[in-house]
């Protein structure tokens, strides 16, 4: 169960059964559906809402190459949740990200999620963590314009989040 709410304050009833409080895996059901289908409705009021489709209408201005929406998952505490992936240029070691791209969805709640490797406007690597290497420093995320795929994927329990963030739609050559 999610954000440590307990059972009678996550349920609700429907047609009389019980179905837990699923908010985020929604979300992410729903950005994955918009990844896999191409439709041109109008943009919504709310330009950064997870749900807006098509993919690519989110906080950019051309939508025909977008192939991945960007999310940012949130614990408990609020701070955003980071995953570990593997740097391929072996020069440097920031090789923590807390930007996702779902891959899958599966039983229920579960997913695989492609870590993606922060990037500046100038797409140089972006290390999010302090100077230490031990936290995550939030003012580098605000540095982050672009990103690129990782070779790294993590298997997460989203009923484990409190929120989750869209944070652009964005052409990463999926396929190619």
């Amino acid at each position: 169960m999610g954000c440590g709410r307990n059972l009678e304050s996550s349920s609700s009833s429907v047609h009389g059964i019980k179905k837990k409080d699923q908010c985020i895996c929604d979300v992410v059901r729903a950005i994955k559906d918009i990844q896999d289908q191409a439709t041109d409705n109008d943009c919504p009021v709310c330009p950064t809402n997870c749900f807006l489709e098509p993919l690519g209408g989110l906080v950019s201005p051309s939508r025909h190459q977008a192939d991945t929406r960007v999310f940012m998952l949130l614990t408990k505490d609020g701070t955003p949740f980071k995953a570990f992936f593997r740097d391929t240029d072996r020069k440097d070691c920031d090789c923590f990200s807390v930007f996702f791209r779902v891959e899958e969805i599966f039983d229920g709640c579960c997913a695989t999620l492609r870590v993606l490797e922060p990037l500046d406007y100038h797409h140089k690597e972006v290390d999010l963590l302090n100077d230490c290497g031990t936290k995550l420093d939030l003012r580098k995320i605000c540095k982050v314009r672009d990103f690129r795929l990782s070779s790294s994927c993590i298997t997460v329990d989203l009923n484990c989040f409190c929120g989750i963030e869209c944070v652009a739609d964005v052409y990463l050559g999926v396929c190619d």
